[in-house]
Formats: C-alpha cells, structure tokens, sequence
C-alpha cells in the first residue's frame, strides 16, 4: 500500500513538472515575466498587488489561488488588475495544471507580468514548480522572525523575499529585521529583499524599480 501511494505521488509530480515546462514555453512565446507569490495567510501578498495596481504603471494581471472563495481575486479586480481565479477546493498548494487552466483565460499578450499569489502556506507550494520566472517569499512582522529558519525549502528556492508590514515595526520591538535578512542571505547570497508596508507604500519604489527594469 505505501508503495502504490508513492508511486501515485511520484506520478503527479512527474505530471506537473511536464505541465510547468508547458508553461514556461507558452508564457516565454508571449513575452510574459511570470512571478509565484509565496506566504503565510495574512501576510500582504494580496495587499501588495493592490498597492502595485494602483501605483505602478504596467501590465499586470494575477491568477489568485485560494482553498475556497474568490474573495482575494475580487479585491484585485476593484484594484484595477485582471484577476483569474482558482479554487483548489481543499488543495494546500497550485498545480501547473491549474495555472495553465486560468492563464490560458488571459490574453498573455497584453501583459507584461503574471503574478501568481499562490495559497496561503509556507510549505506545500515551495516544492512544486508552476513555470514560474521566480518565487517570491513573503512574511510579515506580525509572524515573528524565525521563519526562514523554520522554512528554509521556500527560501532557499525564491530569488526575492519581502518583509511586508514594516509600518509595524514600532509594535514589534522584538523583531530582528538584521536577523531575518542574515538568515535570507545564508540560504542565497543573491536574495533581492524587499523592506516594504503595502499598507504606507514604505519600501514599494524599490519593488517598482525592479517591474521597470531598474533592478
């Protein structure tokens, strides 16, 4: 019995490592950077688009994974991005099969970047690759500073990690915001890190710079 089911396991991931290089070959023939977004739930992700919507000029649109609900994809539409929703329906992570389903509801043409706000969970979607440009961590004040020791498959995995909710630092006078970002640095030297608040714009000019083209 434990047999079977690894090979079943092993069986799906071959299947979505297939359909991630489908995607990555349809989304590099439009042109269109695409960016999997990776946090906690609560963390910002869905707050960061909506501040990226409403103040950098580009052609963004996101496909919004969720357990249950479309509640996050509506809030980014009244954003001004396209969104396309995905209900997993209980999965703890997106598949490559289910982005391909939503993106193939864009006009991947008329864009410049995807993004992917993948479920609200620091372990399941780290492993499994959507045909994604790069994965992007997220975490936030409120969750404390011990999560990229805690979780380091996610981050040693993403080329860039934003520290969300900086505007809260005053509340959280513990946390250690050299030691996180030593931590993200242990695990890749090469981290692009974002000190941001979605919530103030603190730390967003820098993340524009890098939709732009600047680095």
């Amino acid at each position: 019995m434990a047999k079977e089911k690894i090979d079943v396991e092993e069986s799906a991931r071959k299947r979505n490592v297939e359909a991630a290089d489908r995607n990555r070959e349809m989304f590099r023939r439009a042109g269109v950077t695409v960016l999997n977004l990776i946090g906690s739930p609560g963390c910002g992700k869905t707050s960061i688009l909506e501040y990226t919507a409403r103040e950098c000029e580009g052609r963004f649109a996101v496909v919004v994974g969720d357990v249950k609900t479309a509640l996050d994809a509506e809030r980014i539409e009244a954003s001004g991005i396209i969104a396309a929703p995905i209900e997993t329906g209980g999965t703890c992570h997106l598949t490559a099969e289910m982005v391909r389903g939503a993106a193939q509801e864009l006009d991947l043409d008329e864009i410049d970047y995807l993004f992917i706000e993948n479920v609200g969970n620091l372990v399941c979607p780290s492993t499994f690759d959507l045909g994604e440009d790069e994965k992007v961590a997220v975490v936030s004040l409120p969750e404390g500073d011990d999560k990229v020791r805690k979780y380091p498959s996610l981050f040693s995995r993403a080329g860039m990690t934003f520290i969300n909710k900086m505007d809260l630092l005053d509340a959280f006078p513990d946390y250690d915001v050299g030691r996180i970002k030593s931590d993200l640095r242990g695990l890749r030297s090469d981290m692009r890190i974002f000190q941001t608040s979605a919530k103030t714009g603190q730390g967003m000019g820098r993340w524009f710079e890098y939709l732009r083209g600047g680095g």
